[in-house]
Protein backbone atom coordinates (compact mmCIF):
# COMPACT_ATOMS: atom_id res chain seq x y z
CA UNK A 1 0.00 0.00 0.00
CA UNK A 2 1.55 3.42 -0.68
CA UNK A 3 0.17 6.29 1.12
CA UNK A 4 0.86 9.97 0.73
CA UNK A 5 2.73 11.66 3.65
CA UNK A 6 3.73 15.56 4.22
CA UNK A 7 6.48 16.75 6.25
CA UNK A 8 6.72 19.75 7.36
CA UNK A 9 9.27 22.08 9.99
CA UNK A 10 7.10 23.23 12.47
CA UNK A 11 7.88 26.60 14.28
CA UNK A 12 9.73 24.68 17.36
CA UNK A 13 12.44 23.02 14.42
CA UNK A 14 10.53 19.89 14.72
CA UNK A 15 9.37 17.90 11.94
CA UNK A 16 5.73 16.84 11.58
CA UNK A 17 4.26 13.96 9.11
CA UNK A 18 0.76 13.52 8.48
CA UNK A 19 -0.89 11.17 6.44
CA UNK A 20 -3.32 12.62 3.98
CA UNK A 21 -5.64 9.52 3.67
CA UNK A 22 -5.64 8.78 7.49
CA UNK A 23 -7.63 11.27 9.30
CA UNK A 24 -6.06 12.05 12.65
CA UNK A 25 -2.90 9.85 11.77
CA UNK A 26 0.65 12.13 12.28
CA UNK A 27 3.70 11.92 13.87
CA UNK A 28 6.91 14.27 15.28
CA UNK A 29 10.38 14.01 15.66
CA UNK A 30 13.81 16.02 15.75
CA UNK A 31 14.47 14.92 12.46
CA UNK A 32 12.95 14.59 9.36
CA UNK A 33 13.79 10.83 9.41
CA UNK A 34 12.03 10.15 13.40
CA UNK A 35 9.42 11.76 11.81
CA UNK A 36 8.98 9.23 8.67
CA UNK A 37 9.60 6.38 11.32
CA UNK A 38 6.70 7.81 13.21
CA UNK A 39 4.40 8.16 10.95
CA UNK A 40 5.25 4.37 10.21
CA UNK A 41 4.61 3.36 12.88
CA UNK A 42 1.43 5.43 13.31
CA UNK A 43 0.46 4.16 10.24
CA UNK A 44 0.93 0.74 11.30
CA UNK A 45 -1.54 1.18 14.68
CA UNK A 46 -3.87 2.63 12.34
CA UNK A 47 -4.40 0.37 9.96
CA UNK A 48 -3.72 -2.96 12.76
CA UNK A 49 -7.19 -4.60 12.38
CA UNK A 50 -8.62 -5.13 16.65
CA UNK A 51 -9.59 -8.50 17.44
CA UNK A 52 -12.29 -10.14 15.26
CA UNK A 53 -12.19 -6.71 12.68
CA UNK A 54 -11.17 -7.59 9.47
CA UNK A 55 -10.23 -4.54 7.16
CA UNK A 56 -11.88 -3.47 4.26
CA UNK A 57 -9.03 -2.93 2.37
CA UNK A 58 -7.44 -6.44 2.65
CA UNK A 59 -10.53 -7.72 0.26
CA UNK A 60 -9.11 -5.40 -2.64
CA UNK A 61 -7.10 -6.12 -5.53
CA UNK A 62 -5.02 -3.63 -8.17
CA UNK A 63 -5.10 -4.94 -11.45
CA UNK A 64 -3.12 -3.18 -14.56
CA UNK A 65 -5.20 -3.39 -17.59
CA UNK A 66 -4.47 -2.53 -21.00
CA UNK A 67 -6.92 -1.36 -23.66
Amino acid sequence: MNLKVVVEKGEDGFFVARCLSLKSCWSQGKTREEALQGIREAIDLYLEPTEGEVLAHSAKEVVELSV
